[in-house]
């Protein structure tokens, strides 16, 4: 078996909370706390929870754009916490982000020949000549007109600008691309095509994805296997269908109860989750779902649940299983 394109082990980072005049610090935010997995080259990983679950951050801290607090993160075996900058720069060409918003993520001051240039100037790739002609290659190849280079990010549309977002991650030529909630600004019928066109592109380039969303259709449809966060932490990880034939974590259950079912014959029970998402700067004991789950136990509220693998590649932290 090959070795993992990348290797993220007990990833941390918390957020210092501060206060009065001196801005002395007196807590912390464990946005993220303790995820490990690995991703195959050519492999989506999705990543579900709610929000401030700390998806973003996790995605983010990966590529280093905030620095994590702790833990390990291995791409194609370099430790990239250990690199110096002018070395991270160098690896920053095979790891690329498309970002939420297409509305904020372009400059509106550069052109679109601009923007797809810029991480090929960076790089200090190929003649201003020939960066406007790849400019163009790729406006071509995520379905957009080549004769828009020369239009500013005012003139396009949602699903345009996503998709000129995208050609900008694919400049580089990466082998890694985090998606954060790439489609949820856009409109449903955008939507399909803009996950149709990253699935091209990965099977085209071979790339690997870890796929951030809330919606779990869109999850189910473009991911290989499938992570759930609650509160910084890892509740559950299996390859999509296990996961959403079977969910094991009561939270999981809870999030696949809330997925509309188009068949309106077929009648499921939506399981109701008490109470609102813990402060993550005060989490709770013990297991971090126990104050909404309606299995908990007074175990559950004492005792960290075990993160381990239950079924084949099915893993879970839950005392439900122990």
């Amino acid at each position: 078996m090959s070795e993992p394109l990348l290797r993220v082990n007990q990833l941390k980072k918390s957020f210092p909370i501060r206060r009065g005049i001196l801005q002395r610090v007196v807590g912390q935010v464990q946005a993220v706390n303790g995820i490990s997995f690995t991703l195959n080259k050519g492999e989506t990983l999705g990543v579900v929870g709610e929000s401030g679950c700390g998806k973003s951050t996790m995605g983010r801290s990966i590529l280093r754009l905030i620095e994590p607090t702790s833990g390990s993160i291995e791409f194609d075996k370099q430790d990239i916490l250990k690199l110096p900058k002018y070395q991270l720069q160098v690896i920053r060409r095979q790891m690329q982000i498309v970002f939420q918003d297409p509305y904020a993520s372009l400059n509106p001051r550069f052109s679109v020949e601009e923007i797809l240039s810029s991480p090929l100037e960076i790089h200090k790739l190929y003649t201003p000549k020939e960066r406007s002609i790849k400019a163009r290659q790729l406006l071509e190849r995520v379905g957009l007109d080549p004769d828009y280079a020369g239009r500013y990010p005012h003139e396009f549309s949602g699903g345009q600008r996503q998709r000129i977002g995208i050609a900008r991650a694919l400049a580089l030529n990466p082998k890694l691309m985090i998606l954060d909630e790439p489609v949820a600004a856009l409109d449903v019928s955008v939507q399909s095509q803009v996950l149709n066109l990253l699935i091209d592109l990965q099977a085209e380039f071979e790339l690997a994805y870890i796929f951030i969303a809330h919606d779990l259709s869109v999850v189910r449809h473009i991911s290989d296997r499938v992570l759930v966060l609650y509160l910084g932490k890892m509740s559950e990880m299996a390859d999509v269908e296990s996961l959403f034939s079977e969910p094991l974590h009561p939270y999981t259950q809870a999030l696949m109860s809330a997925v509309p079912i188009p068949d309106p014959d077929i009648k499921r029970e939506r399981i109701l989750l008490q109470g609102d998402i813990p402060n993550p700067a005060n989490p709770p004991s013990g297991c971090p779902f126990h104050t909404r789950c309606p299995q908990a136990t007074a175990h559950c509220s004492q005792v960290v649940p075990e993160w381990k693998e239950v079924k084949q590649n099915h893993y879970v932290a839950c005392h439900l299983y122990e």
